[in-house]
């Protein structure tokens, strides 16, 4: 089983970099990034993965998270990197991890990549926002309007204080569709802005140029993440 470095040892250098695409589903969606990394960082032990470990004192296991959706959220498309010290196949990765991990994060895919998590190529994020009681008829008029804005300034308290964003420049498409049984649902893809522009600003804005009134909290979802081009989001 890997274990962590004894201070003084010199850590395994790492040899291969895993790129893991995983889900965040059902109760999990409330788990924070700091939960999911702790999730992970047992489940790599567990799997008997041979992750390797920063020098130092206090070593920590080599694990690499891209930007990880908010506490509350579901996504079917979270990454993170793994430095390995020995070599795997990565199917054999995938199976170990899904069989340590608990319900609710399941690994989609592992492929080897030596860029380690690609910030780079992470550009933009699909989403889809249900909005229980609503129609799609009483959705468009507001998503029309919203399109038709130059700027849609909000604002969002966070841990640094209330931050202003403008959430039109964000957002690349958003569409009111109709999903039988639970209401409108709105289809959306976000530019990656700095700082970062959400579904709940989206809606936030929305908000501010109509009078939608979901019966119940909007039910977010990433379903994608990678670059948006004309053949629309391409996976990393």
């Amino acid at each position: 089983m890997s274990k962590p470095v004894p201070p003084g040892d010199a850590p395994s250098p790492a040899v291969q970099h895993m790129l893991v695409r995983y889900a965040k589903r059902g109760k999990m969606r409330f788990a924070s990034h700091r939960d999911v990394a702790r999730v992970f960082e047992r489940g790599v032990r567990r799997a008997d993965v041979p992750i390797a470990h920063s020098a130092g004192f206090t070593p920590h296991p080599k694990i690499s998270y891209a930007g990880g959706a908010q506490t509350g959220v579901a996504s079917e498309a979270e990454y993170l990197s793994l430095a390995l010290t020995s070599r795997r196949e990565a199917a054999d990765v995938r199976d170990r991890l899904n069989a340590a991990l608990p319900d609710g994060i399941d690994v989609i895919a592992v492929t080897e990549d030596a860029g380690g998590v690609p910030a780079s190529r992470l550009i933009a994020s699909e989403w889809q926002v249900i909005l229980p009681g609503l129609t799609r008829q009483d959705v468009a008029p507001a998503v029309d309007q919203f399109l038709s804005l130059d700027h849609a300034p909000v604002e969002r308290l966070t841990n640094k204080g209330v931050r202003r964003m403008d959430a039109r420049a964000a957002v690349i498409t958003l569409e009111a569709r109709d999903d039988s049984g639970r209401g409108a649902h709105l289809e959306m893809v976000l530019h990656h802005t700095v700082p970062a522009v959400r579904p709940d600003d989206v809606l936030t804005a929305l908000r501010d140029v109509s009078d939608l009134a979901p019966t119940a909290p909007p039910l977010m979802k990433r379903l994608a993440q990678g670059v948006f081009g004309e053949s629309g989001m391409v996976q990393p």
